[in-house]
């Protein structure tokens, strides 16, 4: 009786998996009618913030089994290959192949985009620049490590928007070509990994030396070429050199997030969860900065983040980079803005973006 249930069922599950087919290409039939609409009116073929209603839309009403996790990965692959019927997406980032930036972008834009990896920051913000690629995805902050004050630099000589954001865990792993620690004589991987693991590298390998390499996808080749080495990288490392795994996770704050921001010349539509990011210096005056964060009181908005870096034009001067809950088109944020420009001495709108799901 168990056995015929079971046929039952396998033969139900692939009745649903011909429907999912079916309804799949429908689909895509549809996108490339979408794709061939906006190229006739010259439309933007990539809006951040339809794939976002989409997301919160489908999990919104999920009444489950079925997990909004799964949910968003297979439908943000479903949107990645529609859009590649309409036109691929070019999106450059900062490489190589196997970094957490690789994954944010794997994350969002799914695998039928394509990628095209630079050495640097600013390689990634002059691709966008320069429309060799349509967006741009690099690091802006990390939930143990602070901001990456090099992107915040970059937005000072760019002119670009930001029009999304990823949250990506970072989870690191301890790879070598055997799994076996009795063969790690060394270990190599980025600044940045090594201070997130340097609590468990001295509680497990303390006599082991250590070595700063430009990325965790640098350190998972170097591991690959030398069997002595071990790296410390994420699990993508691990299967696009072919390392076995050592010990996983082996992050001191199992918290750990970082914050990627998606780099575009295009701005993003109000989602009704959206964050705003500006750029402002002041006055050299008392009390300049209580009287620039005075008006986003006043008008009730809500500030996510403040930091300052120097500017680079004179000493002791500095920007400030602020986050705020809202949209630039939502009366409170605009009503605040307006007063900071009367202000402030210098202020760069950075965009409005959907917040992260």
């Amino acid at each position: 009786m168990t056995q015929d249930r079971l046929k039952e069922l396998r033969v139900e599950i692939d009745a649903i998996d011909n429907r999912i087919l079916e309804l799949l290409n429908r689909r895509a039939k549809a996108a490339i009618e979408v794709g061939s609409i906006k190229k006739d009116r010259n439309l933007n073929f990539y809006v951040p913030e339809r794939e976002v209603e989409i997301l919160r839309r489908l999990t919104a009403v999920n009444e489950g089994p079925f997990p909004n996790d799964g949910l968003k990965a297979i439908y943000r692959e479903i949107i990645s290959a529609s859009l590649s019927l309409e036109k691929p997406l070019s999106v450059a980032f900062l490489g190589p192949k196997a970094t957490f930036t690789h994954l944010a972008c794997l994350k969002h834009f799914g695998e039928s985009a394509e990628y095209v990896p630079q050495i640097n920051l600013s390689g990634v913000f002059d691709a966008v620049n320069r429309n060799a690629a349509d967006f741009g995805v690099v690091p802006i902050e990390n939930s143990s490590e602070g901001i990456v004050s090099n992107t915040l630099d970059m937005f000072v000589d760019y002119n670009l928007l930001i029009c999304g954001e990823i949250l990506v865990e970072v989870a690191h792993d301890l790879l070598n070509v055997t799994g076996d620690i009795d063969h790690v004589k060394k270990v190599y991987s980025h600044p940045h990994a090594i201070a997130q693991c340097r609590g468990w590298l001295e509680r497990n390998l303390r006599d082991i030396p250590v070595f700063d390499v430009e990325s965790t996808a640098r350190a998972a080749e170097l591991a690959a070429d030398d069997p002595s080495a071990a790296a410390i990288a994420g699990e993508a490392a691990a299967k696009i050199y072919g390392l076995e795994t050592v010990r996983k996770r082996i992050q001191d704050n199992t918290n750990n997030f970082t914050r990627f921001i998606i780099l575009g010349k295009q701005a993003s539509v109000p989602t009704g969860d959206d964050k705003t990011s500006i750029l402002f210096s002041g006055r050299d005056e008392v009390g300049a900065l209580y009287l620039m964060l005075q008006p986003f009181a006043k008008h009730n908005v809500n500030l996510t983040k403040i930091e300052s870096r120097p500017a680079k034009t004179k000493a002791w001067e500095y920007l400030f980079f602020l986050d705020m809950s809202g949209h630039l088109t939502d009366p409170p944020v605009a009503k605040a803005l307006e007063d900071l420009k009367e202000r402030a001495q210098f202020i760069k709108i950075l965009g409005s973006y959907p917040r992260a799901i």
